[in-house]
């Protein structure tokens, strides 16, 4: 005898967890609506503003955007990591002097990427 509750038996293609057919704008579907055009990574506070920040400075000192955005160093760090391994921004060591600096700069990539999320933005409400 067969067991109904089987595991072998596969649900169907077009069900949805729990048997549920999938719903229109679901995960998984492109959509229409403005918000899928939102960009994951830039959309964190921190990193919108440090990619803000960015956009109207060209290039900008660590210690700069630091204060700017008014995190402290490990953070900043870390939202810099995320953002330079997505490939939105660029990181440039050098010296001052005799002392280290480290620059940021938003790559081509992070221009086009802050100007599609700041549109689906304003698409969302409602300016167009």
């Amino acid at each position: 005898m067969t067991d109904p509750h089987s595991a072998t038996t596969p649900p169907p293609e077009s069900a949805a967890p729990g048997g549920a057919a999938p719903r229109a704008g679901s995960a998984g579907s492109a959509g229409s609506h403005p918000r899928h055009g939102l960009d994951e990574v830039i959309h964190a506070p921190v990193r919108f503003s440090i990619v803000a920040t960015l956009a109207a400075a060209g290039k900008a000192e660590f210690a700069f955007v630091r204060d700017t955005v008014e995190v402290s160093d490990s953070v900043l760090s870390r939202q810099v990591a995320t953002l330079e391994k997505a490939g939105y921004i660029a990181v440039t060591k050098g010296y001052v002097g005799k002392r280290p600096r480290t620059w940021l700069s938003l790559t081509e990539h992070g221009r086009t990427a802050f100007a599609a999320h700041c549109q689906a933005l304003r698409a969302i409400a409602g300016g167009g």
